[in-house]
């Protein structure tokens, strides 16, 4: 009985250290690594972190993937800044941003989105770059806020179709994606989330799949997925993921994802079209191309781009063209502005033919 009595102890002792571990980690980790960018509330209570770069015109803005934050655009970043503004951001729920307050369907983020710009100063219009799930929120923002939106960029944009409702069978992997999270939430509490976090970034990869591995089911596997994207980013923001993943709120935010993926995809289903705005859309090389009929349902303006050396992030393993791509939309932007400003200050005889002034060869294809 008295044995029974000091494990029992020595377990509690480890909890409630585990726990301190967790809590003091986290408020060192917010004011380490977050103070290089923002707050902005916004008008649901929430508090939207923002991450600036650059300067000048058009703003280019990133969504990202359902589980990511504003890192994972940290190094197309710093290339696009080095010839216009930049802004990347963590939604509600995720990174450095407070709890999200309702459903993360792409309606929502994008209302959250458009008044966070305009509540830091941010003037419109935007380029506008999603990722996955992000590409769902950017195709919203445009066909919410059309004369705000100059260009849209869709890096492999999740598709409506390959996921409930509309296609049931992949339920078992958000089934799956939920049951992680389940185990994820005591694991972080009590500390050994960071743990195991910082040992895999700290080159203990093997201690830290082994403990992934003996406390979540399937655990070692999606570390492994992970962690290889990960190391595709700059080595300088590698501890700052890891603290994104060492706190609690962190699995709730994707939780909260996930849970609206059925919601996402009946609205989205249902969208109408992006009107005039120039569309890119980058489409890996190991996924079928989108067909006419599902270009149309994006955009009476889609391109379609093929990243050939590319899997589903695009930006990590081929940057350089996405920042091409940026750059393609961004000048447009720029070169149809200073037509729009010409012609207005312009004044032609009455009998000019204002069809010959901007012959079809002349216009820039991208």
């Amino acid at each position: 009985m008295i044995i029974v009595l000091w494990i029992a102890l020595v377990v509690v002792s480890l909890v409630l250290a585990g726990a301190a571990y967790q809590v003091l980690g986290s408020r060192r980790d917010r004011k380490r690594y977050a103070r290089s960018g923002r707050w902005e509330r916004v008008g649901n209570g929430s508090e939207l972190y923002l991450f600036e770069m650059g300067g000048g015109e058009p703003p280019v803005v990133f969504e990202s993937g359902i589980g990511a934050t504003h890192l994972n655009w940290r190094h197309i970043q710093q290339s696009v800044a080095q010839f216009t503004r930049t802004i990347s951001y963590d939604r509600a729920g995720l990174g450095w941003s407070s709890s999200s307050q309702t459903a993360r369907t792409p309606a929502n983020v994008a209302a959250e989105l458009h008044e966070m710009l305009h509540g830091a100063g941010i003037r419109p219009p935007f380029i506008l770059v999603g990722h996955s799930f992000g590409g769902l929120v950017m195709r919203r923002f445009a066909l919410l806020y059309p004369e705000e939106a100059a260009g849209v960029l869709l890096i492999d944009p999740m598709r409506c179709e390959e996921w409930p409702p509309l296609e049931p069978a992949k339920q078992s992997q958000l089934d799956l994606g939920n049951r992680l999270i389940r185990y994820a939430m005591p694991i972080t509490r009590c500390g050994l989330a960071r743990l195991a976090v910082s040992l895999l970034f700290c080159r203990a990869g093997k201690l830290s799949g082994q403990l992934a591995g003996a406390a979540l089911p399937n655990g070692r596997h999606v570390l492994d997925r992970i962690t290889t994207e990960v190391r595709k980013m700059p080595r300088e923001i590698w501890p700052i993921v890891a603290a994104h993943w060492s706190r609690p709120a962190f699995y709730a935010g994707i939780r909260s994802h996930l849970q609206a993926i059925p919601g996402t995809v009946r609205e989205m289903h249902v969208a109408e079209p992006i009107r005039s705005i120039p569309v890119t859309v980058l489409t890996p090389a190991n996924a079928a191309p989108f067909d006419e009929n599902q270009l149309a349902h994006i955009g009476d303006n889609v391109r379609q781009a093929i990243a050939a050396r590319s899997a589903h992030w695009i930006h990590l393993d081929e940057p350089g063209l996405v920042v091409d791509s940026i750059r393609a939309l961004s000048t447009r932007v720029l070169k149809d502005a200073n037509r729009a400003e010409t012609a207005a200050t312009t004044e032609w005889p009455a009998e000019t033919n204002l069809a010959i002034l901007e012959p079809s060869f002349l216009i820039e294809q991208i």
